[in-house]
């Protein structure tokens, strides 16, 4: 398998470096052609979709990550159109300058190269990153999940379809077999591959960061948090709990854990009141538990332990933390955070200030859901991932985030004395 898979992605090396030469409205083309494509391929793809679903329990986690359907594919193709639409992030000219010598200098940007992506069972995952590589002209290598094997399968080959419909070479996009070696090989493919993107559960993640020899951009685990303080509104914090934690249980930014000002455990009941319509399972600690005793569902309610705080869900669970202040609910945050999204709601403007200065995460919030954490919400596109680390890119990794830079010097003869 290993001497097959380099040999591939020699290939992809070779296909990358033609891809400088496609014009923006070249690229513009091809996206909207495939966006056009995926409503005449939507049986094939939902087909193939039902398969996979076919092996996955319904009440996995996973399943509705999993889940393609008409609207679905219709929301991913103008997504699609969406990213074709955006500027060119390539070539802009990040600053310009003449030397003393006459020295004509430029810091442009450029493509990375070939961009890996290893991730678990998000099918539209395969349609957001071949068009934003694409778009930043990059050249993509997949290795998805055993999970969503045939509705990859069945997305590059539309993608394939229309690359060679506009005499691109298909070789611009790789998908891997599903394999577990193949990702070792990936993570491994030091001269074939110029960075790993993981997206996924931070399992994932961590074997990325661990098992890779090219350089990795840690995106996708959120252990999120919205934190109440004694002067935030209750009506405020009711809706956007509900929205955070039911809107999308299966996604990185829903929330994790409610924390709670002491003086506020009052209001706990009446925030969490619809949390109960959506059957969410809430694990709440020794001071929220007896706030809740007789004012939430009995089966719904549960003692929470050390495990129930920095745990990613990614399902209708969630647990209550309940805090002396705010230096208290900044240091629990800081302690079980994955750095993704994090939100205060309060209405004393210290109390915000201090939570948005002191919280490190890729995105904080103040007063709003942190369900907003995506790249088509902060308007750059589709979105790679979030990406949790501090290097190179951080939150919405969209085109400005797939690009490097190089330094292009013009001169007239000059040399170095």
């Amino acid at each position: 398998m290993k001497d097959t898979i380099h040999n591939n992605l020699q290939q992809v090396r070779q296909a990358s470096r033609k891809l400088c030469t496609l014009s923006d409205d070249a690229i513009k083309n091809i996206l909207n052609g495939l966006a056009d494509r995926i409503p005449g391929k939507s049986q094939t793809i939902l087909e193939a979709n039902k398969n996979d679903l076919d092996r996955m329990n319904p009440d996995d986690p996973k399943y509705d990550r999993l889940l393609l359907n008409a609207s679905r594919l219709e929301t991913i193709a103008n997504d699609i159109r969406n990213v074709a639409a955006l500027p060119s992030p390539i070539g802009r000219i990040l600053e310009k300058r003449t030397l003393p010598n006459s020295l004509q200098l430029k810091k442009t940007t450029v493509p990375l190269g070939v961009i890996g992506i290893i991730y678990e069972s998000r099918p539209n995952v395969t349609f957001d990153v071949f068009s934003l590589c694409l778009k930043s002209g990059n050249a993509t290598v997949l290795k998805g999940g055993s999970d969503a094997m045939y509705s990859n399968i069945a997305i590059v080959e539309l993608i394939h379809d229309v690359l060679e419909k506009h005499d691109i070479n298909p070789d611009t996009l790789y998908l891997l077999p599903a394999e577990r070696e193949a990702a070792e090989i990936m993570l491994n493919a030091v001269g074939y591959i110029d960075v790993i993107i993981p997206r996924g559960s931070q399992q994932l993640i961590d074997f990325a960061r661990k098992k890779s020899t090219v350089p990795v951009i840690e995106t996708g685990a959120g252990i999120v948090h919205t934190y109440f303080d004694k002067s935030g509104d209750p009506q405020m914090a009711k809706e956007i709990v509900f929205n955070a934690k039911t809107r999308r249980p299966s996604v990185c930014n829903a929330l994790d854990t409610f924390i709670i000002h002491r003086e506020r455990l009052d209001d706990l009941a009446f925030i969490t009141e619809p949390l109960a319509e959506k059957k969410v399972i809430i694990f709440a600690d020794g001071d929220a538990y007896p706030a809740l005793l007789g004012r939430y569902p009995s089966e719904l309610l549960q003692k929470a332990d050390v495990t129930h705080f920095g745990t990613e869900f990614l399902s209708l669970k969630m647990s209550v933390k309940t805090v002396d202040d705010l230096d208290e609910a900044v240091d629990h945050i800081n302690r079980y955070s994955s750095m993704h999204s994090e939100a205060v709601i309060a209405s004393d403007p210290a109390v915000t200030e201090e939570f948005l200065k002191r919280v490190d995460a890729a995105v904080v919030y103040a007063n709003t859901s942190t369900a907003f954490t995506d790249g088509a919400q902060f308007g750059l596109g589709a979105e790679i991932g979030i990406s949790t680390q501090k290097l190179h890119a951080r939150g919405p990794m969209a085109l400005q985030e797939l690009t490097s830079y190089k330094w292009v010097i013009e001169g007239e003869g000059q040399i170095r004395p």
